[in-house]
């Protein structure tokens, strides 16, 4: 990105995301995704098994993934970044509003600087870049809290030859996820030292119900939470926000083994729901020691993936308390976070359409 990011001038909200939020509302998307994690390999068959498995129940409260925010050192720097390796598209940059920080609980990210990016799809399904301060002790994988997120490419074979290893560090290379899948995947760290999944498939799509990509990288569809306890997690987000069950694994995950220093048969436990809106899922990592609590700086937004932000018919509908009480923080569109088990930020964008 050789150019500053269009629309510097804004001060104190990311306005660009306040219309495109505002324009969600009035004309949703609703564009079906579905993938799958390449440690999900043992497991590819179950979760392909039927169509109707890959859309969540009408009840569910959280209707779609809408963005993720991720916490860099150097926003400017990381835009490029997705920019360059990714196609992602700078939409607008500006500061953190006292208000939206404090609606995150960190009041200390007040007047920090912020970038938006969107797929060069145009799917309105967002990266927000936020600056925080270096946190030396961070490691990926190895923290509760949101720890990846997951991309729908047309290739992945294709996209990793495209990958400079000097700035792109591979942690996982692209492979089949089992005997005769269709589905390949790799994963890659961010520039904040965020996990990014990144996804692809060669066969039928009706029959798996990936997504169909409308560009090379298109956008994110599933993000991945960790924490000490599976069954606390699933508990809470399942009967929180009534999200359909897609069930649990048991399996070894060599990404996880790596990062967490286990042998590589170590077997983890996962478990996958889904939202309302086709193809939205949340996947539940449950990490033995060493993980532990993530660090972060006071008052401020975590490394890597800080924030993942979901669109709800109805604030009022939401029983868990808000950090503070919900506002119209971009534009009309009111919003508003909470805080989950292993105190990971929830942003919830109404969307009542």
């Amino acid at each position: 990105m050789d150019q500053p990011c269009p629309k510097s001038s804004f001060q104190l909200e990311l306005h660009v995301l306040s219309e495109h939020i505002e324009r969600m509302a009035k004309e949703h998307d609703t564009q079906g995704l579905v993938s799958r994690r390449t440690a999900m390999a043992m497991a590819a068959s179950m979760w392909a098994a039927s169509a109707a498995r890959a859309q969540g129940p009408a009840s569910a409260k959280l209707k779609s993934i809408k963005m993720a925010t991720v916490g860099v050192p150097n926003v400017i720097e990381a835009a490029a970044w997705y920019s360059r390796w990714l196609s992602y598209v700078p939409l607008g940059r500006g500061r953190v509003s006292k208000n939206l920080a404090l609606s995150w609980g960190t009041p200390n990210m007040a007047g920090r600087e912020q970038i938006l990016l969107q797929p060069e799809s145009g799917a309105e399904v967002f990266i927000r870049l936020v600056a925080i301060d270096a946190v030396p002790d961070y490691t990926p994988l190895r923290s509760y809290g949101w720890s990846a997120i997951e991309i729908a490419v047309k290739d992945a074979d294709a996209l990793q030859a495209t990958f400079d290893q000097r700035d792109v560090r591979i942690i996982g290379r692209t492979e089949a996820l089992g005997p005769g899948s269709p589905i390949r995947a790799m994963q890659v760290l961010g520039p904040g030292g965020e996990v990014i999944y990144l996804a692809s498939h060669t066969g039928d799509r009706e029959k798996s119900n990936h997504p169909e990509i409308s560009s090379f990288v298109d956008r994110p569809f599933i993000v991945v939470l960790a924490g000490p306890d599976l069954d606390a997690l699933k508990i809470f987000y399942r009967d929180q926000f009534a999200l359909g069950d897609q069930g649990d694994l048991s399996l070894p995950v060599r990404v996880l083994s790596n990062a967490l220093g286990l042998p590589p048969s170590h077997v983890f436990r996962l478990s996958v729901l889904v939202m309302s809106e086709r193809g939205n899922k949340l996947e539940l990592d449950g990490l033995p020691p060493p993980a532990s609590p993530r660090p972060r700086s006071s008052g401020q937004l975590p490394p890597g993936v800080a924030i993942t932000s979901f669109s709800v018919g109805s604030l009022d509908d939401i029983s868990v308390p808000f950090v503070i009480p919900p506002q119209a923080h971009y534009g009309s569109v009111r919003s508003g976070c909470i805080i989950g088990p292993v105190g990971e930020i929830i942003e919830l964008i109404e969307d009542q359409s």
